[in-house]
């Protein structure tokens, strides 16, 4: 009988005769596998790691905005619809009539629902916003205020936006009405004097 049990582990020298012996390029690629490992571990080790370790979270400085794709930003990158529109509103010089408009859209807001019940935004042109009151005690009202109106939007959309504030009263009706009618005529009105 022999030493070796059918349970015990073959010796090292003894072999299966169909594993082939390791070639060159065998020996080449174990070599380059083991060298990639070993500057794995040299930079794990040289950032303080430790196998088995959890890495920490990195922590961005303060002020420092998140890369959204890559390793940087570039011209290829989402961006954001806002700051697209702006960008598109400072490009084409629509900047201070958006933040007018937003005056003209917000009045209620911005003048309190008082003065906003009898005046209204009309127009902004040049810098000057005209607004219309419902009658004429509202209209020199409104002159009196223009000062602190003009206050409360530069608060509202920037200074200088709206350099002047046009008060109209209340205009008189029209009595050009109807399909027939006279182009010589007053009309009604030739009855008041």
């Amino acid at each position: 009988m022999s030493d070796e049990t059918p349970d015990s582990p073959a010796s090292p020298q003894s072999l299966p005769e169909d594993v082939p012996e390791p070639t060159d390029e065998d020996t080449r690629i174990a070599d380059a596998a083991a060298s990639a490992l070993a500057r794995a571990r040299a930079g794990a080790a040289e950032k303080g790691l430790r196998p088995g370790m959890k890495p920490k979270k990195r922590r961005r400085p303060i002020g420092q905005a998140a890369v959204l794709s890559g390793s940087a930003r570039d011209g290829r990158d989402p961006a954001l619809l806002g700051d697209q529109l702006d960008r598109l509103l400072l490009d084409r010089g629509w900047k201070v009539d958006v933040a007018v408009g937003s005056v003209m859209g917000r009045w209620p807001e911005i003048v309190g629902p008082d003065i906003a019940a009898h005046v209204e935004p009309m127009t902004f042109v040049d810098g000057i916003l005209t607004v219309r009151a419902d009658s004429t005690a509202w209209a020199t009202q409104m002159r009196l205020l223009a000062s602190s109106l003009l206050a409360r939007i530069d608060e509202e959309i920037g200074a200088g936006a709206v350099s002047e504030l046009r008060v109209v009263g209340p205009s008189a009706p029209s009595w050009n009405r109807g399909m027939r009618r006279s182009p010589d005529s007053r009309g009604p009105r030739d009855t008041y004097g």
